[in-house]
């Protein structure tokens, strides 16, 4: 059912760009890119809460936010057209982290619970490459913390689907 899902909304997607309205191409990546993540993330299981959550009083947003086994993530998309030097992940820095954690706060008070729920923030990198070619996706379980002077413990899964050719095998 999910395959079907994908492709509809692969193929609106194509659709708006050949007859609708020109978006900024860096744009319309990363609309891909939160695509490819939203249904890689469905497929391992979470549980997606929200998309694209701002807060009026912070800076940024989050790109996604999901249920894992009882963890709330803040999922942070970092798209890159194709492969190159420095990987997506690598280009979330200090200041982003800071937004994402801002507006993460936001949310779990907004949430009105008697205990916050574990929380834990995920950046998903997605390499899209040709059109003909399947997108290259690696999710960092934990990739920061709370604080940003703790280091992280990162686990890294790295998904390729069939087809998909890329650089970065499965650890």
């Amino acid at each position: 059912m999910w395959w079907l899902i994908r492709l509809a909304a692969r193929a609106l997607g194509t659709a708006q760009r050949r007859f609708g309205k020109a978006a900024p191409k860096h744009l319309t990546t990363a609309r891909m890119g939160e695509m490819e993540a939203y249904f890689y993330l469905r497929s391992l299981g979470y549980r997606i809460v929200a998309k694209n959550f701002r807060s009026v009083r912070d800076h940024g947003e989050i790109d996604l936010i999901g249920w894992d086994e009882g963890v709330l993530c803040f999922i942070e998309v970092k798209t890159h057209s194709r492969s190159g030097f420095v990987p997506p992940e690598m280009t979330v820095d200090k200041a982003k982290k800071g937004y994402i954690r801002s507006v993460a706060r936001r949310y779990v008070r907004q949430m009105q619970r008697e205990h916050p729920p574990v929380c834990r923030f995920d950046i998903v990198s997605v390499v899209l490459g040709d059109e003909d070619r399947s997108p290259v996706i690696r999710l960092h379980k934990g990739a920061f913390a709370w604080r940003a002077t703790r280091l992280p413990a990162l686990e890294t899964d790295v998904a390729q689907r069939p087809g998909a050719l890329g650089k970065w095998r499965a650890l």
